[in-house]
């Protein structure tokens, strides 16, 4: 468990919603977390607290206030489900996503579902 809020905030969506943004993102998403039906992105440190909310199921995390939160972090290694493990690995250049493009396309996702998207 690692502390969210120093080095950067997460945003934790319903995996159904996450696949669908992932997918939105494209190379543009950074690191993701996936763990038993969630995912969570890093996003830069202090966007957390002026995340809007989309969705009851969606989350900004971070460390405004008096509030702690903490994360589980993989090890590079773990890449298969459904237990915690990297959906997308960090690595050089993909560690944070854009808050705004992350906004962007969770709202995509929630307007917009998959099958909705492939019948076009």
């Amino acid at each position: 468990m690692i502390k969210v809020g120093p080095h950067w905030d997460i945003v934790r969506a319903p995996a159904d919603l996450g696949e669908r943004a992932l997918e939105l993102l494209g190379d543009t998403s950074g690191a993701v977390i996936a763990d038993y039906g969630l995912m969570y992105w890093f996003i830069p440190s202090g966007h957390a607290q002026h995340w809007e909310r989309l969705h009851h199921g969606i989350h900004a995390l971070g460390a405004h206030g008096a509030e702690v939160t903490y994360v589980g972090v993989p090890p590079a290694t773990w890449t298969q489900g459904p237990r915690l493990h990297w959906r997308t690995p960090a690595s050089d250049g993909r560690y944070l996503t854009d808050p705004h493009r992350l906004r962007l396309a969770l709202a995509r996702a929630l307007a917009e579902p998959a099958e909705e998207a492939t019948a076009r």
